[in-house]
């Protein structure tokens, strides 16, 4: 088997560099031989993998954390819709949030996460794309693995990754206080929400999360009901609603407690567009992709069932 690292170098603080030692030593007792791609720079973690799928890799391992993780399965999606080439995915999660590695419930301990790749069989789970408009204007697409999402959770992923205690503290506090911070700042907007074919869903909304696994924001288990290979998304709807209450229940996505809440719509299907209503600019909400904001709404979200191979 021929297997490929790509890692990110400042993931959690540059924990998984400063032990490399013992992170190399702990591979090769795995898997043996193994080639190490370190990114430099946001999308190198896509490129690479890219690079080693098309190479004929067959095991591309993402060291670090949703970030890296997402871009690493972007890189060997496009490898599959370009050339048919199949590689699967490991992961060895470390960094600010490592959500779908906890929805996956892998280990915690680097050993006993790489012996557990090493001996699973790969397993064919969802995967997402979304097509969205960039920073700079432009429609742009790619694919996610997790959870993609528009709103507050957009602005506290520009927050989380622009802060200086970002791998200093533990990711759930910190996503925590970044959100109630951001959501006080948070001006509520007005979307349209169509679901497949069903009727348009029009509210005022704090944030809407398209949901193939169950967690986002270091912890929080947004959709509590979500499953990796039912070929749907959930779509969890947090609409308007005094902020005060809001922010005292934000506890409750926690423990996925939020189900009946009267601010909470929750549906599911293959295919979800959101639009701003009225004022573009003023209710263009921020886009969140995997923990990454690189843009906002008008955008399309859609179900690829089965389309990732992955090693838990």
């Amino acid at each position: 088997m021929k297997v490929g690292v790509v890692l990110n170098p400042i993931a959690g603080g540059g924990r998984l560099k400063r032990h490399w030692p013992v992170v190399a030593a702990a591979l090769k007792k795995h898997f043996g031989d193994f080639e190490l791609r370190e990114t430099q720079a946001e999308g190198d973690a896509e490129r690479l993998a890219l690079d080693l799928a098309a190479n004929g890799f067959d095991l591309v391992i993402a060291a670090g954390g949703d970030g890296t993780a997402s871009e690493v399965a972007d890189g060997l999606l496009q490898a599959r819709e370009e050339g048919g080439r199949t590689t699967e995915l490991g992961l060895l999660p470390c960094g600010t949030g490592i959500d779908f590695a906890r929805g996956l419930g892998l280990p915690k301990e680097i050993d006993a996460t790489l012996k557990r790749i090493a001996e699973a069989k790969a397993r064919a789970v969802d995967a997402g794309r979304i097509c969205y408009i960039d920073d700079h204007g432009a429609l742009a697409s790619r694919h996610f693995i997790n959870i993609a999402s528009l709103g507050l959770s957009g602005a506290t992923d520009r927050a989380v990754n622009a802060d200086k205690r970002k791998g200093r503290m533990s990711a759930k506090a910190l996503f925590l206080w970044r959100t109630v911070v951001e959501f006080i700042r948070y001006r509520f907007q007005d979307v349209r929400i169509t679901v497949d074919d069903g009727t348009p869903v029009e509210a005022r909304m704090a944030l809407v999360a398209v949901a193939n696994g169950k967690f986002f924001g270091g912890g929080m288990m947004i959709a509590p009901d979500a499953e990796l290979t039912d070929g749907q998304f959930d779509i969890v709807i947090l609409r308007a609603a005094g902020k005060l209450k809001l922010i005292w229940d934000i506890r409750l996505l926690y423990g996925g407690r939020h189900r009946n809440h009267p601010a909470i719509t929750i549906l599911r299907g293959r295919k979800v567009v959101v639009e701003p209503l009225g004022d573009v600019e003023k209710n263009g909400a921020l886009v969140d992709i995997d923990g990454e904001s690189p843009g906002r709404i008008p955008a399309t979200f859609e179900i690829l069932p089965g389309a990732l191979m992955v090693r838990y």
